[in-house]
């Protein structure tokens, strides 16, 4: 549900990483390419799409040098850009479709981008840095594919990719969605926070503890909070151990065909390196760590989670330890992962503070068993008691999605409620969204002295009150089906929802 489909096999999708940097002289053209998907895409065609896009920003930045270019839409194709690092692009091509059902946001294509280049840096840190490494391009090849692969595997279903569609525009990626918190309950948590990263001795920790797939509470930045929560969600929840289909409804866990995408596309991009530069693809790449990859944690017997990514048993408490890099402190961390029920907790300690690697960290480990255990327990009872379930942000007669674009917070109606909504809504709702997009980067919302204020009110075919409300970095979209037919209804709406729940943020 929720997606919107695109061949794996064919020139539909294709997603490409490359540098300006490299290539620059006749007959080293490939040697600018780090990744690309479909991977056996002839060679001449690769080039003529990363050539094409090359182009592009270069013409873009003649008129806007600090934004080059953001999307192109051609007449059959969507190119949509994204700037990882500086000369570093990221671009997905995707063929425009007349089905409904291929109908989708620009900008949440570009999270895409972002998002997996976050969670790559996080895990292996820059591209340049490894680039710099080996200027080869093998190393960072290498990881690239698996790692990208590992992560489009989440939006294979069968043999297609299905990308986030119109039936998503009440969800934002990039976002945490946070578990609202009596307080009581929140000064456990703060207890037990303090426990927890007093468990790291001197050296500067940090925690991120998850209630179902809900933030509880952060001691980390914001971009560090988003990368281990989306992190945490996919891979690393009791929802996301336990079923073959992740809370998220646009990402599908990857079945058999994740396994043949992975494969097929690593052989074929090591076939390329090895064509244009001989031993430039490095170690063989079943023994790079991948961090994505389907079925490899599970929760050991004293509730800390373990993996065999990591070259380590699953199951066994001796398996390594993943380190982490934060982008607030540029440092190395081990991350640990507990689990009581419901609750997940990760703890990041400093790799320079422990002293005997493995045998720190288990030390650690210890420490937390001995000292927080009682606390996580007690904490969880508190959370399940007051919790009202899946639907327990549902607001009867509204579907919703509230954005906190400072805080990097959102809210939704559940996905069970959003899927009641009939097609034209939210076919409405996306054309909105997209009007939405276009004058956020039109007049630069992301400067602070911008005055952000929006209102649009649409009545769509069905009947339907499609509503956007933007102020003070605040976003608010919702859908009213079987609403009165009047704009003075839909505004009231709009204002009691806002009085209720939103501290009347969006009051005229």
């Amino acid at each position: 549900m929720g997606l919107s489909s695109v061949s794996s096999n064919t020139e539909d999708l294709q997603f490409c990483v490359f540098d300006l940097k490299r290539g620059q002289y006749e007959g080293q053209e490939l040697d600018k390419i780090l990744f690309f998907y479909p991977a056996d895409l002839p060679f001449p065609s690769q080039l003529s799409v990363i050539g094409l896009s090359e182009g592009l920003i270069t013409f873009t930045s003649i008129f806007s040098p600090e934004a080059p270019c953001e999307v192109i839409e051609a007449e059959m194709h969507s190119h949509v850009f994204y700037q990882a690092e500086p000369d570093i692009w990221m671009v997905m091509v995707v063929e425009k479709n007349t089905e409904v059902q291929a109908v989708w946001r620009i900008d949440a294509l570009r999270k895409v981008l972002k998002e997996v280049h976050s969670l790559f840096m996080m895990f292996h840190g820059s591209i340049r840095l490894l680039l710099m490494k080996d200027p080869t391009g093998g190393i960072v090849r290498s990881h690239l594919y698996t790692f990208i692969l590992d992560y489009l595997s989440d939006f294979l279903v069968g043999k297609k990719l299905h990308l986030p569609s119109f039936r998503d525009s009440l969800k934002e990626r990039g976002t945490v969605e946070m578990l609202t918190v009596g307080r009581e309950a929140a000064i456990e948590v703060q207890s037990l926070v303090r426990v927890v990263e007093s468990c790291g001795g001197n050296a500067q920790c940090y925690s991120l503890l998850l209630f179902q797939d809900l933030l509880v509470s952060t001691t980390l930045c914001p971009d560090d909070t988003i990368n281990l929560f989306t992190y945490a969600v996919l891979r690393l929840t009791p929802h996301a151990l336990s079923s073959r289909q992740s809370s998220w409804s646009y990402r599908g866990k990857g079945n058999s065909g994740s396994n043949i995408i992975t494969k097929s596309s690593t052989e074929a991009a090591a076939s390329f390196s090895e064509q244009h530069s001989p031993n430039s693809w490095s170690e063989d790449h079943r023994s790079i760590p991948r961090p994505l990859q389907h079925d490899k944690w599970s929760k050991g017997k004293d509730g800390f989670l373990v993996n065999d990514i990591w070259h380590g048993d699953s199951g066994n408490s001796t398996s390594p330890t993943p380190v982490v890099y934060l982008q607030q402190t540029e440092e190395r961390m081990y991350l640990c992962a507990y689990q009581h029920r419901s609750l997940t907790l990760l703890f990041v300690v400093p790799v320079s503070s422990i002293i005997n690697g493995e045998q720190g960290i288990s030390a650690v480990k210890q420490l937390i068993l001995d000292n927080a255990s009682l606390k996580m327990s007690k904490v969880e009872e508190k959370l399940s008691k007051g919790w009202g379930g899946e639907n327990a942000y549902h607001v009867s007669g509204y579907r919703y999605l509230l954005i906190d674009a400072d805080r990097n917070i959102s809210r939704a109606s559940p996905p069970s409620k959003v899927a009641t909504l009939a097609k034209d809504s939210l076919l409405f709702l996306t054309k909105l969204r997209k009007e939405v997009d276009i004058e956020k980067s039109r007049t630069r919302w992301d400067c602070p002295d911008h005055d952000r204020d929006l209102e649009i009110c649409i009545r769509a075919k069905n009947n339907a009150w499609v509503i956007a409300r933007a102020t003070q970095g605040k976003e608010l979209y919702m859908v009213l089906e079987n609403a009165n037919e009047t704009v003075l209804y839909a505004s009231d709406a709009v204002e009691k929802f806002s009085n209720r729940y939103c501290n009347g943020a969006f009051l005229d």
